[in-house]
């Protein structure tokens, strides 16, 4: 792995998220970027962190906590692939956030595992805005209800959304899906005052420029810091 490559991309990274974010009216310092560490060795990401990628994303549960002994203790790690019911209990507690929660069940045994530690987990909702089988989340038409149902659930506090675009070759066929996910949010914040939903989660190294100028302001960034790697 090319460590120095790895330097230039996070420059490279920041000087796309600075643009898309002044050229649209926001604050580039509000901007979260995930670093997604899947099948990156050890080495690429504490070369990543040195260079300030501080907040960490695994897709499997069990990848991410076989490299967390080894990386800065002071990183930030956010499970952000699907989440299979029996590795609730080995994840909570051991993530900033879980950015797929994506069915009742779910969030129940988060909830409650999460009490067993005393802990409230934060999560973010997946939303399958773009309807395609393929993809986890829920359906448009449930999210409301399913943020007005998971206040009663004490362990676990929703902060946002999340989505994942399909993946096309002109990043501009994702706006639609990026700005429907904005329109969720703020007629779902508006309708329930008491939840703070301060989190889009969307956008990914095809497509983040274009979820920024959505109004993202997490994007799970891979490839362009890490290069291309096994899947």
């Amino acid at each position: 792995m090319n460590l120095l490559q790895i330097k230039n991309n996070v420059q490279i990274l920041h000087e796309g998220v600075n643009k898309a974010a002044i050229a649209s009216g926001y604050n580039p310092k509000q901007i979260k970027i995930i670093a997604v560490t899947k099948k990156v060795e050890i080495e690429g990401i504490n070369q990543a962190v040195q260079e300030g990628m501080t907040e960490l994303g695994e897709n499997r549960v069990q990848e991410m906590l076989a490299k967390q002994p080894f990386v800065d203790s002071k990183v930030n790690w956010h499970l952000i692939g699907h989440l299979q019911m029996n590795k609730v209990k080995s994840v909570i507690g051991k993530v900033k956030m879980i950015h797929s929660l994506d069915s009742w069940r779910l969030a129940c045994e988060i909830s409650k595992y999460s009490l067993e530690q005393n802990l409230v987990s934060d999560v973010l909702v997946q939303v399958n805005v773009s309807g395609e089988s393929s993809k986890y989340g829920l359906p448009v038409s449930d999210v409301i209800d399913f943020l007005k149902t998971s206040r009663e659930l004490k362990g676990l506090s929703v902060r946002g959304l999340m989505t994942i675009a399909p993946l096309v070759e002109n990043s501009e066929e994702t706006r639609p899906f990026f700005k429907e996910l904005r329109n969720i949010r703020d007629i779902s914040q508006s309708k329930l005052p008491d939840l703070s939903l301060d989190f889009l989660s969307m956008g990914m190294t095809n497509d983040y420029q274009v979820a920024i100028e959505e109004g993202s302001n997490i994007i799970r960034i891979g490839s362009a810091i890490f290069g291309s790697r096994a899947v």
